[in-house]
């Protein structure tokens, strides 16, 4: 049996790990869970799970979780610190999908000896990629990507060593506004940019599929996973995410990774690996689709793509800045407070006023950039149009 944490447990990603865990009782026990500030969602969690200690992020509701919890047997804790100890608590495997930079203390308190993590949380190698890989690789954790995309290539990688790999490349759907002229996309709402297509998701990352950068972020997110060159990764739109991320190699063969969009695949992947975890996920049927179609990414229209491409070519604390005006700004513009070409004229705007010459090499100096760059970022937001 299987001993997990889940950092994350209430939002999407969490809740599709649930249903792979529900679907194979007896291989999984649950140690911990950590949620933000959903108090019923966790506690319903943790019971179903029969989890041994549940974390909530937020200071405030520790009264609340542990009424929720009263005669399970089931230990609770609130705050950062609850959740720090969520993820030092001794297990096989975490599940890392906190969502945003928040998640980056947790995961590294959760990398050790002996243990695998499963990482859905892009920030950790988005703020600070060069320190989180080093930091793995001295702890001895082995790191197993969860984002469809990255599990795709990873998967795509045992047909030849990494020296034989000519190039990666990702597929983005294109979002809801893939068709949308320029003029249509400056005038988009909330619930224009979250009408996505294909996957349902939570809502910042839902608005980083309709600007894609979601997409720059990811790339960023196998440079260093992979340890690929920057000049050795690309992204092209694919509106059916029906082919996940595909390798190139040196003698001209490629790799697709090729699944129904449907998070519990790669899920499951990571949970079983190097097993396979019976799923009754929809098959793919190629006969059915038809066909499948792939675009170039439009840099005009999408602006916050090429920001994030041009982050990671830069190096030092660039993607840092970048992550985190990008979280200001959706943010902003959830609340209709900044228009949809806003978010990208902030990050645009963040990275030009920082230095960004130096890699942050610790959580302390990722987070001491982040809030730099947030502060920048939130002034910025006066002076750009909503």
């Amino acid at each position: 049996m299987t001993r997990l944490t889940v950092l994350g447990a209430t939002g999407s990603i969490g809740r599709s790990v649930a249903k792979v865990l529900m679907a194979h009782p007896g291989r999984f026990q649950v140690e911990a869970l950590a949620g933000g500030r959903d108090v019923a969602a966790l506690a319903q969690m943790a019971r179903t799970l029969q989890a041994r200690f549940a974390a909530i992020a937020d200071p405030d509701a520790g009264p609340e979780l542990a009424s929720a919890l009263a005669g399970t047997g089931i230990a609770s804790g609130a705050g950062p610190s609850a959740v720090l100890e969520a993820a030092a608590r001794e297990t096989d495997m975490v599940v890392s999908a906190i969502v945003g930079v928040a998640g980056l203390a947790p995961s590294v308190a959760a990398l050790g000896a002996g243990r695998r993590m499963a990482l859905a949380n892009k920030e950790c190698l988005v703020a600070a990629g060069r320190f989180f890989m080093d930091e793995a690789g001295r702890k001895g954790t082995e790191l197993l990507p969860m984002d469809s995309e990255h599990n795709a290539i990873f998967q795509a990688l045992s047909a030849a060593p990494a020296s034989a790999v000519e190039r990666m490349t990702l597929t983005a759907s294109g979002g809801p506004f893939r068709n949308r002229s320029r003029e249509e996309m400056r005038h988009a709402t909330r619930q224009d940019a979250l009408k996505h297509p294909n996957w349902s998701m939570g809502d910042k990352i839902t608005i980083d599929s309709a600007t894609l950068m979601n997409k720059g972020l990811e790339l960023i997110e196998a440079h260093h996973l992979f340890a690929v060159p920057a000049q050795k990764l690309d992204a092209v739109v694919h509106p059916e995410s029906v082919i996940h991320g595909l390798v190139s190699f040196t003698d001209g063969a490629v790799v697709a990774g090729m699944a129904m969009p449907d998070m519990c695949v790669p899920i499951a992947h990571c949970l079983a690996y190097p097993d396979r975890l019976p799923l009754p996920a929809r098959r793919l049927d190629l006969v059915e689709l038809g066909r499948l179609t792939f675009e170039a990414v439009d840099e005009e229209r999408f602006p916050a793509f090429a920001l994030a491409r041009m982050a990671m070519e830069a190096g030092g604390s660039a993607p840092t800045v970048l992550n985190a005006a990008n979280e200001i700004a959706v943010a902003a513009f959830l609340q209709g407070r900044l228009g949809f070409y806003g978010i990208s004229d902030v990050v645009a705007g963040t990275l030009e006023g920082m230095n960004v010459a130096t890699a942050p090499a610790s959580v302390e100096e990722a987070l001491a950039v982040d809030a730099e760059a947030r502060r920048m970022a939130s002034g910025l937001l006066l002076s750009v149009s909503a």
